[in-house]
């Protein structure tokens, strides 16, 4: 690796500490002014700030797992880390929709893990409603995950298309 394209990786690292800090600063502030003051209302029956714990997984599935599922679910969150650092570094410097999502997984993961170890369980405190429909309580490490996710199934997406179209453009012309 050239010392330009450490330098651009180290900027999409430097990204995902923003998401890092971002998710930090505004679960502290919702720790701080939502479990004292009550919910609020951003914009009426559809986004609120409500504050949230979170001991489980996504949805606050395995929720009851205690200490156990605490530390048990901080290294499955290592482990995820580890492997998206690993791709990070594998990812070629001119793919900068694999980087991004890469940087936005990254920046989620370490948000929520390290609130699990600090805390025991994760702040979570976007509250988003339409009529009856009800989403669950979220955060915005989540939010940078689900986004990374996406990209990276979106990505997969377009490079099998991408792929069958190159091969459709590359068969042999024969002439009869």
């Amino acid at each position: 690796m050239n010392k330009k394209d450490f330098f651009w990786k180290l900027a999409y690292l430097a990204i995902a500490g923003g998401v890092f800090m971002i998710d930090q600063t505004t679960k502290a502030w919702a720790t701080r002014v939502l479990r004292f003051e009550g919910d609020r209302s951003v914009i009426g029956g559809f986004l609120n700030f409500a504050y949230a714990k979170n001991t489980g997984v996504a949805f606050s599935m395995l929720d009851e797992g205690g200490d156990a599922g605490r530390w048990g679910l901080s290294v499955v969150a290592f482990v995820a880390a580890t492997l998206v650092l690993y791709f990070f570094w594998r990812t070629p410097r001119t793919d900068d929709r694999i980087l991004g999502a890469l940087t936005l997984l990254l920046g989620g993961i370490t948000g929520n893990v390290a609130d699990r170890i600090r805390l025991g369980f994760v702040v979570d405190f976007i509250d988003v409603q339409f009529g009856s429909w009800h989403y669950p309580t979220f955060n915005v490490a989540d939010a940078a995950i689900c986004l990374g996710a996406g990209l990276l199934i979106l990505d997969l997406f377009f490079s099998k298309r991408r792929q069958n179209q190159t091969a459709n453009n590359e068969q042999p012309v024969t002439n009869n």
